[in-house]
């Protein structure tokens, strides 16, 4: 090779790596954000917190009751909203009373904090599970059978409503994917004399169980006929998020969606048809999730529509479909210590060319805890050092020089879901305005 050409294909080389070099990212904050910090730096806790905008809240909670409409209605999910004055608060702005729950403890708490609720369980529980919730239940003194007949005498006495309990026969829909677990159903219904509402689970595309034969079908619904002192039918579930997960290389979305809502309508025709009997106006056909809601805006076919997480708008949630939405919530937490450069423990040489190579590494910042499933969101540009490592005690965040933050200042980070990661700060931060409000407690996972 010529030398002249040797040293024009190594500028060549030189140019292009130096194409490659990051450009800066920083800044500082944005207004929205520097406002929040103020209010942080005046008045809040100085620990990590989870902090819940109740304006932009609001504005989920108007995209999601304008896009669900009657007949249809709108169910929240309460694994993604784990609080109880949360959900009252959806539930008063949506004028909705249905609830999706997911965990024992939490399906207590609920019918102990909102007696008027209406909960579906978004997965089939070990009948062990129910069995103590209705020993739980029956603990609570509105709920025994004596006060409650009290109760009503003397309502009707004084002509007034008095208080009522949560009542489980009607306001709590049991999910049932099996006949197996149907017929442990059946035998605690049976031991504890209660009447269990049943709603069967749909695989719709999901493969994450429920049925798919209506061989299985007719198995359940005649137990269900069977056994009406014990059972009743309340309804259909069919979850569908793959519809906009999986890859369009293995099928789209309007394939897939016209695949879950003919598997879906393959049940509800075949149920009507065998057991008229058993078909009421009033069941619960429940679908969607945060992901899918939109794609039933003309679709009769269901009545019951679960949302969750678009009601925060986690990471996950930046999809298409909720292009509506806007992020509620962020994780907040103190800069504890701020320096210049980035050091590497073993090797200085080692952090001055991460400096130098990119500019988004000028400046360091460790935060009060970290490595929680989220995203730096502002100041602009942070990121997690790669090198230096993971910390759940004290995470290294860099910056460029643009980055305009110091000790006592606060770095807003975005939960990639509100699920579990809510139940990790204690209670909710909540603002409106710019302004701190009060404090929501989160559920209790061992309550």
């Amino acid at each position: 090779m010529k030398r002249r050409t040797f040293l024009l294909g190594a500028a060549g080389l030189a140019v292009g790596g130096w194409a490659l070099k990051p450009k800066a990212q920083g800044a500082s904050y944005s207004p929205y954000f520097a406002e929040l910090n103020n209010a942080l730096k005046a008045d809040g806790p100085y620990k990590p917190s989870m902090l819940l905008d109740l304006d932009r809240l609001d504005l989920n909670i108007d995209a999601i009751t304008s896009a669900i409409t009657a007949p249809k209605n709108f169910r929240i999910v309460a694994k993604s909203v784990p609080s109880a004055e949360l959900i009252k608060y959806v539930m008063e702005r949506a004028q909705t009373n249905r609830v999706m729950v997911f965990h024992q403890p939490f399906i207590n708490l609920l019918a102990r904090e909102t007696p008027n609720v209406d909960m579906l369980l978004g997965k089939p529980l070990p009948v062990q599970s129910a069995r103590q919730f209705y020993l739980e239940h029956r603990r609570n003194p509105l709920n025994n059978q004596g006060v409650r007949w009290l109760s009503n005498q003397l309502s009707r006495s004084l002509g007034m409503d008095l208080p009522e309990g949560f009542q489980a026969d009607k306001q709590l829909q049991w999910l049932v994917d099996t006949p197996e677990r149907l017929g442990e159903y059946l035998a605690l219904a049976q031991e504890l004399g209660e009447t269990l509402q049943i709603n069967i689970e749909i695989d719709v595309g999901l493969h994450r169980g429920g049925i798919t034969e209506l061989e299985t079908l007719d198995i359940m619904l005649r137990t269900i006929a069977a056994n009406p002192e014990q059972l009743r039918f309340s309804g259909f579930m069919g979850y569908d998020p793959h519809v906009v997960k999986v890859p369009s290389v293995i099928a789209s979305q309007e394939q897939l969606h016209q695949a879950a809502l003919g598997k879906y309508e393959e049940m509800i025709e075949h149920a009507k048809a065998q057991f008229p009997t058993l078909w009421r106006d009033d069941l619960t056909l429940n679908a969607a999730g945060s992901p899918t809601y939109r794609l039933y805006d003309d679709i009769t076919l269901v009545n019951d529509l679960s949302v969750g997480s678009a009601l925060m708008k986690p990471t996950d949630f930046d999809i298409p479909t909720l292009d509506a939405h806007i992020p509620a919530l962020f994780i907040v937490t103190p800069v504890l210590k701020a320096s210049e450069g980035v050091q590497i423990p073993g090797s200085d040489k080692v952090g001055k060319l991460l400096s130098w190579w990119d500019p988004n590494q000028k400046q360091t910042f460790f935060i009060y805890g970290g490595y929680w499933k989220a995203k730096p969101e502002n100041p602009p540009g942070l990121q997690v050092n790669s090198v230096y490592g993971r910390s759940t005690n004290q995470e290294m965040l860099n910056g460029s020089a643009e980055v305009d933050i110091t000790v006592g200042d606060h770095v807003f980070l975005r939960p990639t879901q509100s699920e579990h990661v809510m139940l990790q700060f204690g209670d909710l931060l909540t603002s409106r305005g710019g302004k701190l409000l009060g404090r929501w407690p989160v559920f209790n996972e061992a309550a």
